[in-house]
């Protein structure tokens, strides 16, 4: 277990890296766009930096596959959300983004509803569920990636509109937090398969399941979407709700789909159910556009200067 929970700080680090750097290549690269997959793909591929921040990523992803093998899906995503706050403290020492003061209250209350979904834990509780009916995982997550495109898209479309306000980011993270939730449960069930034994085996079974197509998917559009989202918003924004959003996902879908006890007490229940409808409260008040810069103040020149004859 403490394996698990070694990993998973790592991977922490390793995200919260990853996105920082990513972001950090992206602002000095030309605008990219989801229309012109190919072009992201080659801009991207040109910076050393982005490279740097996505081999951070991956692995990170590596990290993951061993906590879901020793941790249970929502203690896992309990851990997971204390990357939230190393994430905000990398963005203003090498971004330096500034978050406001109701962003700040925001963020604490989605940290505070996560952990009321973690404290919804059984004490001792250590059975890691390893299968899933293949059937009940394609019926949540293909809505749900059905979902995250046609939220990222009505996000690109308002921001085409004139005299629209700079938005936040929290359409983008929402939808991308899907993505990275659908990928997530498919990380739990290739994990699952790496307990078979014999390599060949093994290999042929992870091929028979859904979970290398759907990492296929998210990776793909993940990666494009993340990209466009992380260069037009601010990471320590954008990243905390999609976290907050693949985080609430994973541990109440997972826990359902992978067959791990929801709480008998009515206390524990009552806490997950409240933390879970918190932050989804939460995100959707949380505010959709930043502030436009103020004007600089207009020059005027000095009545000296006006009554100075030439």
């Amino acid at each position: 277990m403490w394996w698990g929970v070694a990993a998973a700080l790592l991977a922490n680090t390793l995200y919260s890296l990853g996105f920082v750097l990513e972001k950090r290549a992206l602002t000095a690269l030309p605008q990219v766009s989801i229309r012109q997959p190919a072009r992201l793909l080659r801009l991207v591929l040109g910076s050393p930096l982005w490279i740097g921040g996505s081999l951070a990523l991956a692995a990170g992803f590596g990290a993951q596959l061993v906590v879901y093998r020793t941790l249970p899906i929502a203690a896992a995503q309990g851990i997971f959300v204390s990357g939230l706050v190393l994430l905000v403290l990398l963005s203003a020492r090498l971004l330096g983004e500034e978050t406001s003061g109701r962003e700040r209250y925001t963020l604490g209350a989605i940290l505070a509803a996560l952990l009321m979904v973690v404290l919804s834990l059984r004490e001792g509780t250590e059975t890691v569920s390893q299968a899933a009916p293949y059937p009940l995982i394609l019926l949540v997550c293909v809505p749900s990636l059905a979902a995250g495109v046609w939220l990222y898209n009505s996000a690109e479309r308002r921001t085409r509109h004139r005299h629209r306000l700079p938005t936040t980011g929290v359409e983008y993270g929402v939808a991308v937090g899907l993505l990275y939730g659908v990928s997530s449960l498919a990380i739990k069930g290739v994990s699952s398969h790496l307990t078979t034994s014999g390599v060949g085996g093994a290999l042929l079974d992870l091929l028979r399941s859904p979970y290398p197509y759907l990492l296929l998917f998210t990776g793909a559009f993940g990666l494009v979407m993340s990209q466009a989202a992380l260069q037009r918003c601010r990471a320590s924004l954008i990243v905390p709700v999609c976290t907050t959003v693949t985080c609430v996902y994973t541990a109440v879908l997972g826990t359902l789909s992978f067959g791990e006890a929801l709480p008998e007490d009515p206390l524990r229940l009552a806490l997950r159910v409240a933390g879970t409808a918190l932050a989804l409260a939460v995100l959707m008040s949380m505010p959709r556009h930043d502030r436009r810069p103020a004007a600089p103040a207009p020059q005027h020149p000095s009545p000296a200067k006006e009554l100075t004859p030439p």
